[in-house]
């Protein structure tokens, strides 16, 4: 097991929660329906994320792991940043992050299955 990662996915899950209730207390009356509705996904991709990562750091995918932070930053940090500044040119970073994440997931299952025997 890596202790450095656990210890980054259980930061990044305490995250979510925060951006979670920030987004359902705080923002609630400041944004538009669908900005909230963005901000939420964020959130809620972190949230899965974090638990990704610290299957990754479990079975030792140091990779996976690291692809999926590298998601989390890029995808759920530009649907905050989207949401909250409206600014468009930000959609176009998603993706690239979303790309992270499923890299993650194949990572992940690479390195499951060359586990020893």
């Amino acid at each position: 097991m890596n202790r450095t990662w656990a210890g980054i996915a259980a930061i990044n899950g305490g995250l979510a929660v925060m951006a979670g209730a920030f987004a359902a207390h705080g923002l609630k009356a400041h944004l538009t329906a669908d900005a909230l509705s963005v901000f939420e996904t964020g959130a809620r991709y972190q949230m899965y994320h974090a638990l990704a990562m610290a299957l990754a750091a479990i079975v030792s995918a140091r990779w996976a792991a690291m692809a999926f932070l590298a998601g989390i930053v890029l995808f759920s940090g530009s649907l905050y940043l989207l949401a909250l500044t409206g600014m468009t040119l930000l959609g176009a970073i998603t993706p690239i992050g979303g790309l992270c994440l499923i890299a993650g997931w194949g990572l992940l299952a690479w390195t499951s299955f060359k586990g020893p025997i």
